[in-house]
């Protein structure tokens, strides 16, 4: 993965967790090895562009890694054993083939012929396809898959796929678990690029299309970056994702035409505003002339939009649009709109109305390259909440499901939560907005609404340590994230095998081990944190670790409201915030029912009483306690098993892993101890089981 012309000094020790899932570890099964020899001597490409050179120096490393063999390169299609084309370098005549495969699609052909020769045709729609299809044939070559399993054809469900670096210029991370920006240090960009290449094919290999690399929280030296100042910089590093496949985009701060002092407006009606922006977006494409476009966070948490202006967001996001327009730019603009200066003592304003609230009566007044981004849930990247209403409830708007890799609320990458089985869950939710079997894949991806853009996002989980993600076993977050962006029905299990397979071999304890872990990671952080839906309770600003009231009677609109009796939030329609009634039905009769709602976001919807019965036969006391008190067992679990590793896998990696286990494990006595305690003092019903609570 590391080249030797860099000066990145990474050791033996090292390497491994740095080379992340594109290990390429020798192959050292010897009939398997014959087999890919014999069909992997030799590439001819058709033609060259620099998407497709970094797909020949990505085979050409892979195969060599693997076999031990450098393939040539062959002037003459007939002498090579492997094809690399797209489309427009095929025959008009063959071209019929190709009718399935879509944009960013490819086609893997393994053609026997009657020489007994074998050739494989890596083909795709475009340059991305062929980097893609390279990709999928290393991916099969990690796998032991058999030649016959080769063959295949895939398109991207989804058009834009992609990542939000949250990355400040002075080179901290908002809510970054892995240490320091690979972009940015000191107020300037980074003289060190290897990384970013390194990082660059890392995500191609998932299929990733687009990146920001800034924090869409844009403080004062960040909105400079659309200025001559940093556009050579920014074009640098656009270079170096382009080759690569991915578009690369900014984070702007809407108020730019202020804080640059050159206007004293950002009024998105105002002509002047307009014409500021033309100029600075006419710079930008001069320099980067394939730029995707602008992330837009405005009107939220403090940051300025067009609320200043008593105009709405249709407005502010509509004039940016136009003048991206002619250089078909994009502007993804942010749905996180809520009243973050809210009186915990107001029951009636309720944070999780809020997004639904501001964008369901401006829906279909936005202009076309303007895709809105909206966050999977109401409140914010939780361990638990419900999908968001407005995942559905925008039918003439394009828009994209936001969802965050980083573990802000869900261990922060110290505590192990695997995150593939909630987005899987996520995904698959049925908000019957067009009947029943209406799914949030099928919705983001613009099948049911016949959006023309569509797609996911997610934040960012990376930065400058060693491994990447501070714990290894989160880049399994990065990983699946990106192979779900690219087909939504790909299995949990078939995700995690491909990842542990890919990282760690083919040791059969060594995977059983790992996925075991994995699989079970989230629902048992879910068991020793937030107990059915509630969310929060965590230490406020930094949100790792509890404090069951720490945002109780804060601002944000975050309250669990325990008292004596009881805990929940009413959302119901008769009696509470009326949340319930933005779900299409039946959904919102669920929801709003205190007998069908499901158990795991009861206190999300309902407030009620320590001794409801739980359609789980518990109290919803008895369930907080046991749930706290399990949560930490099978933490303990998760050590025994990774222990009984030792000497079969990296011991660096294996280090890091058990290291971040321990802490975990007191995490979780943490949680165990301050939730049971809390509730015990407020309820005064003891444990059934009488169990230690303080």
């Amino acid at each position: 993965m590391i080249e030797e012309n860099t000066d990145m000094m990474i050791s033996e020790e090292d390497l491994s967790s740095y080379k992340a899932w594109l290990q390429y570890k020798q192959i050292t099964n010897e009939p398997l090895k014959a087999t890919y020899l014999k069909m992997l001597k030799s590439i001819h490409i058709v033609s060259n562009s620099n998407i497709v050179d970094s797909a020949v120096k990505e085979l050409l490393l892979g195969i060599e890694a693997m076999l031990g063999r450098r393939p040539t390169i062959e002037k003459s299609p007939a002498e090579a054993t492997i094809i690399l084309e797209t489309i427009t370098d095929i025959e008009v005549d063959d071209r019929d083939r190709f009718s399935q495969v879509g944009e960013d699609g490819f086609e893997i052909i393994v053609h026997h012929n009657f020489s007994e020769k074998t050739q494989i045709f890596l083909a795709g729609q475009s340059e991305k396809g062929v980097l893609y299809a390279v990709f999928s044939l290393l991916r099969s070559l990690q796998l032991h898959r058999p030649v016959d399993r080769w063959a295949t054809i895939e398109t991207p469900k989804n058009r834009l796929r992609m990542i939000n670096q949250w990355d400040n210029i002075d080179g901290t991370i908002e809510r970054g678990y892995a240490g320091c920006s690979i972009f940015f240090k000191d107020n300037t960009f980074r003289e060190n690029i290897q990384r970013i290449k390194d990082y660059a094919r890392l995500l191609a290999s998932v299929g990733i299309n687009a990146i920001s690399i800034n924090n869409v929280n844009v403080w004062d030296i960040e909105t400079n970056l659309i200025t001559r100042e940093y556009l050579p910089k920014v074009r640098q590093v656009s270079d170096i994702f382009n080759r690569y496949g991915i578009s690369m985009f900014l984070s702007i701060n809407y108020a730019s035409p202020i804080t640059m002092g050159e206007l004293d407006t950002a009024d998105p009606l105002d002509k002047r505003v307009k014409v500021w922006w033309e100029e600075k977006v006419r710079d930008i494409y001069r320099y980067i002339p394939n730029f995707g476009g602008f992330v837009v966070k405005a009107d939220s948490e403090g940051r300025s939009g067009p609320f200043s202006y008593n105009r709405d967001h249709a407005d502010g996001a509509n004039m940016l649009a136009q003048v991206l327009k002619p250089f078909n730019g994009i502007v993804v603009w942010r749905c996180f709109v809520y009243n973050h200066l809210q009186d915990w003592r107001d029951r009636q304003t309720d944070r999780a109305r809020a997004a639904y609230d501001h964008f369901k009566p401006i829906d279909g007044k936005f202009l076309d390259n303007v895709i809105l981004q909206i966050k999977n849930g109401p409140m914010d990247f939780q361990v638990r909440e419900p999908i968001s209403p407005l995942l559905g409830g925008l039918k003439e708007t394009n828009y994209m499901l936001e969802l965050q890799i980083t573990q802000e609320y869900t261990g922060q990458q110290i505590d192990l939560c695997y995150l593939i089985p909630q987005w899987k869950e996520i995904l698959n939710f049925d908000t019957h907005a067009k009947g029943e079997g209406t799914k949030i894949k099928d919705i983001v991806n613009g099948d049911v609404f016949g959006n023309r853009l569509g797609g996911i996002a997610a934040v960012s989980n990376i930065g400058d340590n060693m491994n990447w993600t501070g714990h290894t076993l989160a880049q399994a977050n990065l990983y699946g994230f990106g192979r779900l962006t690219w087909d939504p029905d790909l299995s949990t299990e078939e995700i995690t095998q491909e990842w542990v397979n890919l990282t760690f071999g083919h040791n059969s304890q060594v995977v059983e081990n790992i996925q075991a872990i994995l699989l079970k990671s989230w629902l048992v952080y879910e068991n020793y944190s937030s107990p059915l839906g509630i969310g929060w309770m965590v230490n406020p600003n930094h949100h790792y670790g509890p404090n069951i009231d720490g945002y109780e009677y804060s601002k944000w609109g975050t309250y669990h409201y325990a008292d004596r009796d009881g805990i929940g939030v009413d959302r119901t329609v008769d009696t509470g915030t009326g949340y319930a009634g933005q779900y299409f039905s039946p959904n919102a009769e669920i929801y709003n029912n205190l007998e069908k709602c499901p158990d795991e976001l009861l206190l999300f919807f309902q407030h009620v009483s320590y001794r409801h019965v739980l359609q789980s036969g518990k109290t919803v006391i008895q369930h907080i306690y046991d749930t706290h008190f399990d949560g930490v067992e099978q933490v303990k679990g998760f050590i025994d098993n990774w222990c009984k590793l030792e000497g079969e896998i990296d011991q660096t990696i294996f280090n890091n892993v058990r290291e971040r286990l321990q802490l975990q494990l007191q995490n979780a006595i943490e949680w165990r101890d301050q939730v049971n305690t809390y509730f015990y003092r407020k309820s005064g019903i003891s444990d059934q089981h009488n169990r230690m609570i303080y």
